[in-house]
């Protein structure tokens, strides 16, 4: 495996337990993925490697900024693509995105599923504000982090 599969790897599975944890993914994460993407990239291609990352950051973050204005993705989602971006390049993180969007579908559609049953078998109860919000949300982490390692997988 390449050192640009184990960065992915290493990101992903940080990302994933702190969204899962904390229903939020802590700066530092995304900011490694950066800073790990443009030393990969810069040290694949000098210069050429460079324009790579930071075309790549800017289409990480533009790619789902739309899911994010209008209030479906948290912050750390797409600073954690905008991450991804520099490690993967501009057409790679296009790929993965797709990737992204097809897992993150299946997710959903899990968790919604699950949520339903759990319902239907628990009866209604009186929540607090806190765990409405944290029941009404879906970290999308894991589809990210599948996503970008399905875009690897099938590169390779």
């Amino acid at each position: 495996m390449s050192i640009q599969v184990w960065i992915a790897i290493l990101v992903g599975l940080a990302a994933m337990i702190d969204d899962l944890a904390r229903r939020q993914i802590a700066n530092w994460i995304p900011l490694a993925a950066l800073a790990a993407g443009f030393g990969w990239q810069i040290g694949q291609s000098g210069l050429r490697g460079l324009m790579y990352a930071g075309i790549g950051t800017v289409a990480g973050f533009a790619v789902f900024l739309i899911f994010y204005l209008l209030g479906g993705m948290g912050g750390g989602d797409i600073k954690l693509m905008a991450g991804f971006g520099a490690l993967l390049g501009f057409q790679q993180v296009l790929v993965a995105a797709l990737w992204i969007g097809a897992v993150g579908g299946v997710l959903a559609v899990g968790v919604l599923g699950v949520r339903a049953l759990t319902r239907a078998l628990s009866g209604t109860k009186v929540m607090t504000e806190k765990q409405v919000e944290r029941q009404d949300s879906i970290p999308y982490a894991p589809a990210i982090a599948l996503g970008v390692w399905l875009s690897l997988a099938a590169r390779v």
